[in-house]
């Protein structure tokens, strides 16, 4: 009776190791990886694309991802951010709202042992793993120096982004690299300079419509920290009967941005290819939660101490170097831009 009872055992214990081999737990080494992506806000345009992006590429790869957005609420993303930990991501990558407030956060992933990914905008005074942007710096030089080109002398004013993000500051750090030195001649007048709380274009519509009545009118440059601030300049502008007939830039290469390239409303934006930035995130993201080398090409200081960063370059659009650009990356179609009409030469002042 002994061998039937010995059969049956030795046939369940087969099942069992069957069963495990096709279900593979938690901590068996075939579990998908799981990316956490902490996100500021899905308002606006970008940071949509940014979000298809990177779960398209995460995908390819195997990995899962786990996405919230705090629409511009600190204690909000903290709270979603704790909770993808709690769900048991490998990785956490983050578009912080506040550059200060989500330090707290990257502590607890790593007691967690999760590594983190500052996406796009730094987090200051933390111990971040890897910083993917681009040269937000750079932006700001490529602005002012395309500016510059067109308005060599004058009253400029600078409308600036959310104090709370870091990329903000470093934006207007290359403006007024380029500018500084013509300030300081006297051939440029900076008539206004001010930050935009939460990017809001209405707030920065507010601050052009205070420079043009401080100025009685007389602004010959405007320099905006993105191109949804650069908006709210060229409202403000319509409503004082100048919109086209003072430069404008902005930043991001938004539809509506490069749609003003071609009335003439906004003279250039720069042109972040983002399909490089989110595949690059998603890329060393699953690189870090299997334990493969990556790849850094700066470091940055962010108030903790210096961190591995990959900065990608900006690229300046016109009217004139569209197709080339966001076109022929097809970043936006030519039929969104232009319509049923597709004008080969841009008029005056483009």
């Amino acid at each position: 009776m002994r061998k039937p009872v010995a059969l049956l055992l030795l046939l369940a214990m087969t099942l069992l190791s069957a069963c495990a081999t096709q279900n593979p737990g938690a901590n068996s080494p075939q579990r998908r990886i799981r990316i956490g992506f902490s996100m500021d806000t899905l308002a606006e345009e970008r940071w949509q694309r940014d979000r298809d992006l990177f779960v398209a590429r995460a995908r390819e790869l195997g990995a899962e991802v786990l996405i919230q957005a705090a629409a511009g609420d600190d204690d909000l993303q903290l709270s979603q951010a704790e909770n993808m930990l709690r769900r048991g991501i490998d990785v956490l990558v983050i578009v912080p709202h506040n550059a200060r407030a989500m330090a707290p956060v990257v502590t607890k992933a790593h007691e967690a042992g999760v590594k983190v990914i500052a996406y796009d905008r730094l987090i200051l005074d933390a111990d971040v793993d890897l910083y993917v942007s681009f040269d937000s710096e750079r932006v700001g030089e490529l602005q002012a120096q395309d500016m510059l080109r067109r308005v060599p002398k004058g009253n400029y004013v600078y409308v600036g982004g959310a104090p709370t993000d870091n990329n903000a500051s470093l934006l207007r750090a290359g403006v007024m690299k380029v500018l500084q030195p013509h300030i300081d001649r006297g051939d440029i007048r900076l008539v206004s300079d001010q930050f935009t709380p939460e990017w809001l274009p209405e707030r920065a519509g507010g601050q052009m419509a205070e420079a043009l009545t401080k100025t009685q009118g007389k602004i010959d440059a405007v320099i905006c920290a993105n191109d949804g601030t650069a908006g709210g300049v060229v409202q403000a502008l319509y409503q004082h009967g100048l919109a086209g007939r003072i430069p404008v830039a902005g930043q991001d290469a938004d539809l509506a941005a490069v749609r003003r390239l071609v009335d003439g409303t906004q003279v250039l934006t720069v042109y972040k290819p983002i399909r490089l930035l989110a595949t690059k995130a998603a890329e060393t993201a699953v690189a870090m939660a299997t334990g493969k080398e990556y790849v850094t090409n700066h470091t940055v200081n962010n108030g903790y101490g210096k961190v591995g960063a990959f900065l990608l370059p900006p690229v300046p659009v016109t009217f004139r170097t569209m197709r080339e650009t966001v076109i022929k990356d097809g970043f936006h179609q030519e039929s969104d831009i232009f319509g049923p009409a597709k004008p080969d030469q841009p008029s005056d002042g483009h």
